[in-house]
């Protein structure tokens, strides 16, 4: 049977890819965290939906609340950006995949940072 890899990769033990297993897990913990965290975003959402606007917002100040929704949105537009890769890759063929790809990271970039930024002004009122 013929081994394809190199003799440094055979010492490493890594494939061709190098970073499928590390993607796998960024995939998986972030799943996990999302489990977490989402449910208590749907729990607060919950608890706030018939509060006033000044209520929400005071909500929002506890310093415990804002860094959650933090977690909650960096967590969530992580897992999206690799589930979206994962798609693009395996249905995308040609030269659109790079390009897919990039605007891919760039839209769960701009989509946590619209979201951090909302938080912020949320969490200390400006």
């Amino acid at each position: 049977m013929t081994d394809m890899r190199t003799p440094l990769r055979r010492v490493r033990g890594l494939g061709s890819a190098t970073s499928g297993t590390e993607h796998f897990w960024q995939q998986r913990l972030t799943a996990v965290a999302n489990l977490f965290l989402i449910s208590f975003f749907v729990i607060l959402v919950i608890a706030l939906h018939n509060e006033s606007y000044a209520d929400v917002r005071a909500a929002f100040a506890n310093p415990l609340v804002g860094i959650a929704m933090a977690l909650v949105t960096v967590s969530a537009a992580i897992h999206m950006r690799l589930g979206m890769q994962v798609i693009i890759e395996d249905y995308v063929h040609g030269g659109m995949k790079v390009i897919l790809v990039i605007l891919n990271t760039f839209f769960a970039v701009a989509i946590a940072g619209a979201s951090l930024f909302a938080i912020v002004k949320m969490s200390f009122g400006v």
